[in-house]
């Protein structure tokens, strides 16, 4: 069986990889969107450190402030 992959996108956000709005969760898409400009021996230290990123952002606080580790003040 031949495996067909999809083209790449063209236009100006071809290279762009979606936007969750998180800042931390984004750094982390983009540095697997650049996976392609890599050596191939370093993609595994790539994916790894994505995986570390994405566990620290699934496992904080969403209230806390990053710099601190601490609650943000409730604004109501």
């Amino acid at each position: 069986m031949d495996e067909q992959h999809p083209a790449a996108p063209d236009g100006p956000h071809a290279a762009e990889g979606p936007h969750t709005g998180v800042a931390a969760v984004d750094e982390v898409t983009a540095s697997i969107d650049a996976l392609h400009a890599r050596p191939v021996g370093e993609h595994v230290a790539v994916f790894e450190a994505a995986h570390d990123a994405l566990r620290r952002a699934l496992d904080s606080d969403p209230d806390s402030d990053p710099d601190t580790g601490t609650s943000a003040p409730d604004e109501d």
